[in-house]
């Protein structure tokens, strides 16, 4: 087996992101960093993390690095819309002239705008932007992504956007994390949200759990999009069948980090104008905090209060909402290095809600950090 053992390095330094702290503040001097590092990989595993000279054996395949290169994790970016059809760049415009996110969808943009397009894709329209997407985020250093459907909003729909994420997953390397964001907002076809929700419920949920074509589940808590009630109802509905839940909460109106710390959630995603009292809720209820600097960018308002989540001892993780209407940048490291000149997070912190916390956020346990046994997956500056 040596025959087939690398030796990566040796590196400068290498910040391994092992042993950070699951909740709240870090400080950068709890970062473990190796200087003149080596990391042995074997078959796409981490054997061993050391100083170079130390870890280096007799037959290893060398494969040497700048002198000044640094490794640290791939970073993890854990929600995104990556999959879509179309361009909503009139919508960018009428933001410029002062339009709201919800004056905008009564104009005939937002989301529903890329709906139409989206259900009028073929599966290879989708699945080419869908790959041009995934490597721009490669290219930027991001290996794993979580990816939403939701710009179809009907069964069939819906389910060819989850198909287009699986074949893209299963032709390239990055891992790809599909969820169902099938209640993004109610369709046009529909007059009220329980018949919808009702729809997804019973032929929706079943359908794709039965194909296995995602284990998680989303939903917009927002005026406008769903109420806190009905919610709770169909987050708590897919959580029986098994689904993992994630929630969008608190982007424009507070409501949603309730329902999230009630049914006990995975994640409460956006949190823009969540308060020390949503915080306290979240954090009782074990609820992973993510936030999308990316959005606020797009929107042209403030950042989540990411200083006060993880002052409040809760795991901060920063995504990048990547999408074609209030975020359609997709520079995760940018945007979180902005985030964090705004909130006064450390680089620890910034760098732990891209890589081991985030790894938490999406149940991913073998990526995140750099050590034995985890899988090969880091970025060389």
């Amino acid at each position: 087996m040596n025959d087939l053992v690398k030796l990566f390095g040796p590196f400068n330094q290498i910040v391994t992101m092992a042993n950070v702290a699951k909740d709240g503040p870090i400080n950068d001097s709890q970062l473990e960093i190796i200087e003149d590092g080596g990391i042995r990989v074997n078959n796409g595993q981490i054997i061993e993390v050391g100083n170079y000279a130390s870890i280096k054996q007799s037959g290893d395949q060398l494969c040497e690095v700048s002198e000044e290169a640094v490794a640290i994790p791939g970073f993890i970016d854990a929600h995104t819309h990556m999959c879509w059809a179309g361009n909503r760049a009139h919508d960018y415009a009428y933001r410029l002239q002062g339009a709201t996110y919800q004056e905008i969808a009564a104009r005939g943009g937002g989301i529903l705008d890329t709906v139409r397009h989206t259900r009028a894709a073929t599966k290879q329209e989708l699945s080419t932007r869908l790959e041009q997407n995934v490597l721009k985020h490669v290219q930027r250093g991001v290996t794993t992504m979580e990816i939403k459907s939701g710009y179809a909003l009907n069964i069939d729909d819906e389910i060819k956007m989850l198909e287009v994420i699986r074949e893209i997953n299963s032709k390239i390397s990055p891992t790809l994390i599909p969820t169902c964001l099938a209640a993004h907002t109610r369709p046009p076809e529909f007059d009220n949200n329980k018949d919808y929700l009702e729809l997804l419920k019973k032929d929706l949920l079943p359908t794709i759990q039965e194909r296995d074509l995602c284990n998680r589940v989303d939903i917009f808590i927002e005026k406008g999009a769903f109420e806190s009630e009905e919610s709770e109802e169909y987050l708590s509905y897919a959580q029986k069948l098994g689904f993992t839940i994630c929630a969008h909460v608190d982007q424009f109106n507070l409501g949603g980090s309730a329902v999230a710390a009630k049914i006990h959630a995975l994640t409460a995603d956006h949190l823009e104008v969540t308060t020390a009292d949503e915080c306290a809720l979240l954090k009782q209820s074990d609820v992973i905090p993510v936030v999308l600097p990316g959005a606020s960018m797009g929107l042209g308002m403030p950042f989540a209060p990411a200083r006060m989540l993880l002052d409040h001892g809760l795991a901060l993780v920063i995504a990048s909402d990547w999408n074609p209407g209030s975020a359609p940048q997709g520079e995760l490291l940018t945007q979180a290095s902005i985030l964090g000149a705004t909130e006064k997070l450390t680089i620890a912190e910034t760098l732990a809600a891209l890589t081991t916390r985030a790894s938490r956020a999406l149940l991913l346990e073998d990526r995140g950090t750099l050590e034995s046994n985890k899988r090969a997956d880091f970025l060389v500056f």
